[in-house]
Order: C-alpha cells, then sequence, then structure tokens
C-alpha cells in the first residue's frame, strides 16, 4: 500500500510530501486538480462572478427611492417639540393629533415612503399650529371673562 503523504517511501523524512507544498493561493498543491485561486481572489458585489443582490431587488431595505427635481433626501421635519407643547399648554385634542402624526413621519420615511412622511409631517404641523391657536383664543378669553366680571361685581356695590 502507498502512503500518500510520502512517508516510508523512500523519500527523506525531512522533504515535504506532496501535501505539504503551498500554492500562492493558500490551497495546498493536490494531485490531478488544477490551482485554485485563493481568497482574495473572488468576485465582489457588482462584479462579474460575485454575489450582487438578485435582479430587481438593488432598490430594497427600506430606503427611499432617489430624489427628484427640487425634492431633498432628508426627512422631513416631525414637529414632535411643537405637538408636545401644544398639547401639553394650549389644545388637548389637537395636541394629541399632532402628536399621533408627528410620531408617523420617521416610520413613513424609513418605509421608504416619503410623500406620505411629507404629508404627515405637514398634518403634524398644522394641527400643532392650530393647537396652539386655539389655546391662545381660550386663554384671551379667560382673562376677558375675569376682568368683565371684576369690573361688574366693582360696579355692583351696595350703597346703604
Amino acid at each position: 500500500m502507498t502512503d500518500p503523504y510520502g512517508a516510508g517511501s523512500g523519500q527523506d523524512p525531512q522533504e515535504p510530501g506532496p501535501y505539504d507544498k503551498q500554492q500562492p493561493g493558500g490551497y495546498p498543491q493536490q494531485g490531478g486538480y488544477p490551482q485554485q485561486g485563493g481568497y482574495g481572489q473572488q468576485g465582489g458585489y457588482g462584479q462579474q462572478g460575485g454575489y450582487g443582490p438578485p435582479a430587481g431587488y438593488e432598490q430594497q431595505g427600506g430606503y427611499p427611492q432617489q430624489a427628484g427635481y427640487g425634492q431633498s433626501m432628508a426627512a422631513p421635519d416631525n414637529y414632535l417639540v411643537w405637538a408636545i407643547l401644544s398639547t401639553v399648554l394650549c389644545c388637548l385634542p389637537l395636541g394629541i393629533v399632532s402628536i399621533v402624526k408627528s410620531t408617523q413621519v420617521n416610520s413613513l420615511w424609513a418605509q421608504g415612503q416619503p410623500d406620505q412622511a411629507r404629508a404627515a409631517s405637514a398634518s403634524a404641523k398644522k394641527f400643532a399650529m392650530w393647537a396652539a391657536i386655539v389655546g391662545v383664543i381660550i386663554a384671551v378669553l379667560y382673562i376677558v371673562f375675569f376682568v368683565v366680571v371684576g369690573v361688574t361685581a366693582g360696579n355692583s356695590g351696595s350703597t346703604y
């Protein structure tokens, strides 16, 4: 029986066997097989023979589509701070709607729906603005009410 490693075949033990010889590609020489390239010789993404994304899936991953003329690639402002302030300080119902719309902006943008994200941003701004306007109107009416009540109470004093 022949030893595949060359031991006991009359060769010098210090002499490397056929499987001990290294090729430039990093693989040991194998008898009868053509030389193969090492790790650094493989094709990369987008190159011939590489493992790029399948056809039709290049623009996946939740990124928005390319911006057209007049459009920006930055996510629209969500107006969350204004929504929270208008909810706490001004008008609760409109402020809550503004908070809901403002939280939808970033998730719609991440899902690759820039038009819906811009619409949600505009709605959040609109509801926050209306909440602030209603809050100011209610504050003015509140002050006017107490001024009128104070003046009326001061003029209706009893005369004995």
